[in-house]
Protein backbone atom coordinates (compact mmCIF):
# COMPACT_ATOMS: atom_id res chain seq x y z
CA UNK A 1 0.00 0.00 0.00
CA UNK A 2 1.16 3.42 -0.70
CA UNK A 3 2.47 5.36 2.15
CA UNK A 4 0.60 8.25 3.09
CA UNK A 5 1.72 11.30 4.66
CA UNK A 6 0.17 12.76 8.28
CA UNK A 7 -2.62 15.32 7.58
CA UNK A 8 -2.26 18.09 9.85
CA UNK A 9 -4.95 18.77 12.17
CA UNK A 10 -7.15 22.18 11.27
CA UNK A 11 -5.76 25.11 13.57
CA UNK A 12 -8.74 25.92 15.79
CA UNK A 13 -9.52 29.97 14.81
CA UNK A 14 -12.25 32.56 15.60
CA UNK A 15 -14.69 33.04 12.41
CA UNK A 16 -13.92 35.96 10.11
CA UNK A 17 -17.36 37.27 11.02
CA UNK A 18 -17.11 37.20 14.79
CA UNK A 19 -13.93 38.88 14.58
CA UNK A 20 -15.19 41.72 12.50
CA UNK A 21 -18.04 41.70 15.29
CA UNK A 22 -16.20 42.18 18.21
CA UNK A 23 -13.65 45.18 16.07
CA UNK A 24 -16.92 46.52 15.17
CA UNK A 25 -18.11 46.71 18.91
CA UNK A 26 -14.93 48.34 20.65
CA UNK A 27 -14.89 50.77 17.67
CA UNK A 28 -19.09 51.39 18.55
CA UNK A 29 -17.66 51.95 22.37
CA UNK A 30 -14.77 53.82 21.63
CA UNK A 31 -16.91 56.78 19.78
CA UNK A 32 -19.85 56.94 22.06
CA UNK A 33 -17.61 56.82 25.21
CA UNK A 34 -15.57 59.69 23.32
CA UNK A 35 -12.13 57.96 23.02
CA UNK A 36 -12.90 58.55 19.87
CA UNK A 37 -14.08 62.09 19.81
CA UNK A 38 -16.36 63.80 17.40
CA UNK A 39 -14.46 65.42 14.57
CA UNK A 40 -11.08 63.43 15.03
CA UNK A 41 -9.12 61.86 12.49
CA UNK A 42 -9.39 58.40 13.13
CA UNK A 43 -5.80 56.30 12.26
CA UNK A 44 -4.77 54.81 9.03
CA UNK A 45 -5.84 51.60 7.65
CA UNK A 46 -2.16 50.44 8.83
CA UNK A 47 -2.04 51.56 12.03
CA UNK A 48 -6.06 49.43 12.69
CA UNK A 49 -4.76 46.69 10.97
CA UNK A 50 -1.76 46.50 12.90
CA UNK A 51 -3.51 47.19 16.26
CA UNK A 52 -6.05 44.89 16.54
CA UNK A 53 -3.65 42.19 14.57
CA UNK A 54 -6.54 41.79 11.84
CA UNK A 55 -6.75 41.66 7.92
CA UNK A 56 -7.50 45.21 6.15
CA UNK A 57 -10.43 43.62 4.90
CA UNK A 58 -11.57 43.66 8.54
CA UNK A 59 -10.95 47.13 9.17
CA UNK A 60 -12.25 48.09 5.87
CA UNK A 61 -16.08 46.19 6.64
CA UNK A 62 -15.79 47.84 9.93
CA UNK A 63 -15.17 51.37 8.48
CA UNK A 64 -17.98 50.57 6.20
CA UNK A 65 -20.59 49.27 8.79
CA UNK A 66 -19.84 52.38 10.97
CA UNK A 67 -20.60 54.88 8.01
CA UNK A 68 -23.77 53.03 7.65
CA UNK A 69 -24.44 54.23 11.37
CA UNK A 70 -23.34 57.41 10.82
CA UNK A 71 -20.84 57.39 12.91
CA UNK A 72 -17.93 58.02 10.85
CA UNK A 73 -17.43 59.73 7.48
CA UNK A 74 -14.58 58.61 5.12
CA UNK A 75 -12.85 61.30 2.77
CA UNK A 76 -10.37 60.32 0.21
CA UNK A 77 -7.14 62.00 1.18
CA UNK A 78 -8.50 63.92 4.06
CA UNK A 79 -9.08 60.52 6.21
CA UNK A 80 -11.78 59.03 8.09
CA UNK A 81 -13.54 61.77 10.64
CA UNK A 82 -15.85 60.52 13.78
CA UNK A 83 -19.41 62.22 13.46
CA UNK A 84 -21.15 63.79 15.90
CA UNK A 85 -23.85 61.67 18.17
CA UNK A 86 -26.60 64.00 16.02
CA UNK A 87 -25.47 62.01 13.05
CA UNK A 88 -25.56 59.00 14.63
CA UNK A 89 -28.34 55.79 13.89
CA UNK A 90 -29.77 56.08 17.42
CA UNK A 91 -32.18 53.55 16.64
CA UNK A 92 -29.57 51.01 15.39
CA UNK A 93 -29.20 47.76 17.59
CA UNK A 94 -25.32 47.91 18.12
CA UNK A 95 -25.01 51.90 18.72
CA UNK A 96 -28.03 52.14 21.15
CA UNK A 97 -27.40 49.55 23.05
CA UNK A 98 -23.92 50.85 23.45
CA UNK A 99 -25.32 54.31 24.60
CA UNK A 100 -27.53 52.93 27.23
CA UNK A 101 -24.96 51.00 28.56
CA UNK A 102 -22.28 53.86 29.29
CA UNK A 103 -25.33 56.58 29.92
CA UNK A 104 -23.66 57.52 33.46
CA UNK A 105 -25.66 60.36 33.71
CA UNK A 106 -28.97 59.05 32.31
CA UNK A 107 -29.21 61.62 30.24
CA UNK A 108 -29.72 59.54 27.41
CA UNK A 109 -32.37 57.69 29.26
CA UNK A 110 -34.02 60.98 30.65
CA UNK A 111 -34.13 61.78 26.65
CA UNK A 112 -35.18 58.26 25.90
CA UNK A 113 -38.19 58.00 28.28
CA UNK A 114 -39.75 61.99 26.58
CA UNK A 115 -39.64 60.68 23.18
CA UNK A 116 -41.35 57.09 24.66
CA UNK A 117 -43.53 59.32 26.50
CA UNK A 118 -44.39 61.38 23.07
CA UNK A 119 -44.69 58.68 20.89
CA UNK A 120 -46.57 55.97 22.91
CA UNK A 121 -49.13 59.18 24.31
CA UNK A 122 -49.87 59.38 20.54
CA UNK A 123 -50.16 56.06 19.80
CA UNK A 124 -52.91 55.61 23.09
CA UNK A 125 -54.84 58.42 21.90
CA UNK A 126 -54.84 56.71 17.83
CA UNK A 127 -56.06 53.39 19.94
CA UNK A 128 -58.66 55.49 21.72
CA UNK A 129 -60.44 56.84 18.13
CA UNK A 130 -60.53 53.94 16.86
CA UNK A 131 -61.31 51.51 19.70
CA UNK A 132 -63.88 48.34 19.17
CA UNK A 133 -64.35 45.14 21.26
CA UNK A 134 -61.76 43.45 19.94
CA UNK A 135 -59.26 46.00 21.26
CA UNK A 136 -61.18 46.07 25.02
CA UNK A 137 -60.71 42.77 24.98
CA UNK A 138 -56.45 42.80 24.11
CA UNK A 139 -56.13 44.81 26.56
CA UNK A 140 -58.07 43.28 29.49
CA UNK A 141 -55.76 40.45 28.96
CA UNK A 142 -52.97 42.43 29.00
CA UNK A 143 -54.09 43.62 32.37
CA UNK A 144 -54.98 40.39 33.84
CA UNK A 145 -52.08 39.47 33.13
CA UNK A 146 -50.21 41.69 34.89
CA UNK A 147 -52.24 41.23 38.09
CA UNK A 148 -51.13 37.86 37.89
CA UNK A 149 -48.22 38.86 38.40
CA UNK A 150 -47.49 41.26 41.17
CA UNK A 151 -45.15 38.70 43.16
CA UNK A 152 -42.86 37.54 40.59
CA UNK A 153 -40.74 40.73 38.83
CA UNK A 154 -39.62 39.24 35.84
CA UNK A 155 -42.97 38.00 34.54
CA UNK A 156 -44.77 41.16 35.24
CA UNK A 157 -41.98 43.33 33.48
CA UNK A 158 -42.57 40.92 30.84
CA UNK A 159 -46.19 41.69 30.70
CA UNK A 160 -46.06 45.43 31.10
CA UNK A 161 -44.10 45.41 27.97
CA UNK A 162 -46.43 43.37 26.18
CA UNK A 163 -49.22 45.46 27.36
CA UNK A 164 -46.95 48.41 25.40
CA UNK A 165 -46.93 46.76 22.13
CA UNK A 166 -50.26 45.99 22.79
CA UNK A 167 -51.33 49.92 23.03
CA UNK A 168 -48.83 50.31 19.69
CA UNK A 169 -50.10 47.55 17.68
CA UNK A 170 -53.84 48.95 18.14
CA UNK A 171 -52.57 52.11 16.68
CA UNK A 172 -52.06 51.29 13.77
CA UNK A 173 -49.08 53.59 12.99
CA UNK A 174 -45.94 51.24 11.86
CA UNK A 175 -43.65 54.57 11.91
CA UNK A 176 -44.27 55.40 15.41
CA UNK A 177 -44.73 51.89 16.87
CA UNK A 178 -41.04 50.59 14.90
CA UNK A 179 -39.34 53.38 16.96
CA UNK A 180 -40.95 53.14 20.43
CA UNK A 181 -40.59 49.33 20.03
CA UNK A 182 -36.74 50.19 19.46
CA UNK A 183 -36.43 52.35 22.40
CA UNK A 184 -38.25 50.21 24.97
CA UNK A 185 -37.23 46.83 23.56
CA UNK A 186 -33.51 48.14 23.94
CA UNK A 187 -33.95 50.18 27.55
CA UNK A 188 -35.68 47.04 29.15
CA UNK A 189 -32.52 44.82 29.26
CA UNK A 190 -30.47 47.99 31.10
CA UNK A 191 -29.92 48.05 35.26
CA UNK A 192 -29.95 51.38 35.05
CA UNK A 193 -33.29 51.60 33.21
CA UNK A 194 -34.81 49.51 35.58
CA UNK A 195 -33.57 51.62 37.81
CA UNK A 196 -34.85 50.99 41.90
CA UNK A 197 -38.45 50.26 42.22
CA UNK A 198 -40.01 51.88 45.20
CA UNK A 199 -42.80 50.36 47.51
CA UNK A 200 -45.47 49.06 45.80
CA UNK A 201 -43.83 50.09 42.39
CA UNK A 202 -46.08 47.44 40.57
CA UNK A 203 -49.26 48.33 42.01
CA UNK A 204 -48.76 51.76 40.84
CA UNK A 205 -47.80 50.62 36.97
CA UNK A 206 -51.20 48.79 37.65
CA UNK A 207 -53.04 51.82 38.10
CA UNK A 208 -51.34 54.04 35.24
CA UNK A 209 -51.79 51.41 33.44
CA UNK A 210 -55.69 51.15 34.29
CA UNK A 211 -56.29 54.72 33.71
CA UNK A 212 -54.70 54.08 30.04
CA UNK A 213 -56.76 51.34 29.48
CA UNK A 214 -60.23 53.09 31.05
CA UNK A 215 -59.69 56.32 28.77
CA UNK A 216 -59.09 54.26 25.48
CA UNK A 217 -62.05 52.28 26.57
CA UNK A 218 -64.14 55.50 26.40
CA UNK A 219 -62.73 57.05 23.23
CA UNK A 220 -60.87 59.72 24.96
CA UNK A 221 -57.99 60.82 22.93
CA UNK A 222 -56.58 63.09 24.86
CA UNK A 223 -57.51 61.27 28.08
CA UNK A 224 -55.53 58.69 26.77
CA UNK A 225 -52.24 60.54 25.88
CA UNK A 226 -52.51 62.35 29.00
CA UNK A 227 -52.25 59.29 30.99
CA UNK A 228 -49.98 57.17 29.04
CA UNK A 229 -47.57 60.30 29.07
CA UNK A 230 -47.92 60.76 32.86
CA UNK A 231 -47.28 56.92 33.01
CA UNK A 232 -43.75 56.66 31.32
CA UNK A 233 -42.47 59.82 32.50
CA UNK A 234 -43.74 59.03 36.20
CA UNK A 235 -42.60 55.67 36.15
CA UNK A 236 -38.96 56.60 34.93
CA UNK A 237 -38.67 59.31 37.54
CA UNK A 238 -39.52 56.83 40.32
CA UNK A 239 -37.27 54.26 39.44
CA UNK A 240 -34.67 56.83 38.37
CA UNK A 241 -30.83 55.88 40.29
CA UNK A 242 -29.48 59.03 41.52
CA UNK A 243 -26.20 60.41 39.87
CA UNK A 244 -23.55 62.94 40.66
CA UNK A 245 -24.67 66.64 39.29
CA UNK A 246 -21.25 67.21 38.93
CA UNK A 247 -20.32 64.58 36.55
CA UNK A 248 -23.43 65.84 34.86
Amino acid sequence: MPHSEPTAPARARRPIERIGATVLREFVQAIVTGEYAAGQVLPTEAELTSEFGVSRTVIRETMKRLQEKGMITVAQGRGTHVQPITSWNVLDPLVLSTMIENDRTLGILDDLSVVRGALEAEMAGDAAASVDDRARLVLRERMDRMAGAVDESSVFREADVEFHLAVMDLADNALAANIARALILHAVHSDRYLGQDPTRAFELTLAEHQAVVDAIDAGDREGARAAMREHILGSWQRRRLPTDKRSQ
